[in-house]
């Protein structure tokens, strides 16, 4: 493995050490590693690992990882003040504030789009090993894993376990329950009739807009959306087709039509037999995600032999509700990390 200098952050040398920004708070550094990564289905590969760190060296680490969307970039620091996809839930005052916690994120392996081979989610839990190699990282305080996230730190847990306390899955299980699998099959197949078209633009914003159905729920879709439709153009637009529209838009713009594919398929490649995991997991799941339903994370927290806690959280945002229900997330990762106490 090789460490790679990257422009990102030409001002900080030391990928180990962030620098300091106003008022002595720690700011956030940029960099990626070039890495063989031996994939479980496509042999030893060439890779590159971009990660980003929020935090003092000598702080305790938390690594966290969201869904197939999400990137290394989590929150807005001095360094990069765009905000991040965790933006709420890393920041000041927050369980997982930078000041006192050193955050590690990276981009997963395949997201640049430049991987077109299966990618499984053990494969990504060994590139995180790597790269906390090359931090000269040892052990983790926790891994926090949302939605896909979840997956691989499980997985992770099951095959580093030296190399972590506890484990945070949240919106996530040991298995995708074969209703998510279809959902995803008929995205994959909206990408494929555009590229037979050669629109692949048009046919990844369609996959993109039926995930968003599957991602939340006819309770919240009911509020927002209840109006009546109207005529344009001699067409009949329900009040919803806006709200899919920029979802599809703004989800085309950041993500090469490989990269969607490959990491979609790793979701439904994803097995573990939750008895291999020996460390400590809070599992956290939502009441009316379709994705991953409760039961299976009762399965997951079953499988653990009291290894394993379960959180049930009461969300109209369904799957989405770990990036919208940001205090109660925030309540979890209070009491795991802090041992607060505290409940949702």
């Amino acid at each position: 493995m090789s460490l790679v200098n990257t422009a990102l952050q030409p001002e900080t040398p030391d990928f180990c050490s962030p620098s300091t920004g106003a008022g002595g708070v720690p700011s956030a550094l940029r960099g990626e590693i070039a890495a063989v990564l031996p994939m479980r289905h496509a042999g030893a590969r060439q890779v590159t690992l971009r990660y980003e760190v929020h935090g003092p060296a000598g702080a305790p680490v938390v690594f966290v990882a969201g869904g197939i969307s999400a990137h290394r970039h989590v929150a807005a620091s001095d360094a990069f003040s765009e905000p991040g996809w965790a933006n709420a839930l890393v920041a000041a005052g927050r369980t997982l504030d930078p000041a006192s916690h050193r955050i590690i994120a990276f981009d997963y392996v395949g997201a640049d789009g430049r991987l077109d081979a299966p990618i499984d989610t053990t494969d990504q839990a060994d590139a995180i090993a790597l790269l906390l190699d090359a931090l000269q990282v040892q052990r983790l305080q926790a891994f926090v894993g949302y939605s896909y996230g979840a997956m691989v730190g499980l997985q992770f847990a099951a095959r580093h376990p030296h190399r972590l306390q506890k484990l945070v899955a949240v919106s996530g299980a040991h298995r995708p329950h074969p209703y998510a699998s279809a959902w995803r099959a008929l995205q994959r197949r909206a990408v494929a009739l555009g590229q037979l078209q050669c629109a692949d633009a048009q046919g990844l914003a369609l996959a993109r807009q039926f995930a968003m159905l599957s991602y939340r729920t006819p309770e919240e879709f009911g509020e927002r959306f209840d109006s009546a439709p109207e005529i344009v153009n001699g067409r009949v637009r329900c009040a919803a087709e806006d709200y899919l529209d920029a979802a599809g838009a703004q989800y085309v713009a950041r993500t090469p039509v490989t990269a969607y594919l490959r990491l979609s398929e790793s979701i439904d490649l994803h097995r573990l037999d939750p008895a291999t995991v020996q460390v400590p997991v809070v599992v956290v799941a939502v009441e009316g995600d379709r994705l991953v339903p409760l039961a299976d994370s009762v399965n997951l927290v079953e499988g653990l032999h009291g290894r394993g806690q379960l959180r049930v959280l009461r969300s109209p945002y369904g799957h989405d509700a770990f990036l919208k229900e940001t205090d109660r997330i925030d309540l979890i990762l209070a009491a795991v990390l802090r041992g607060t106490g505290a409940t949702p």
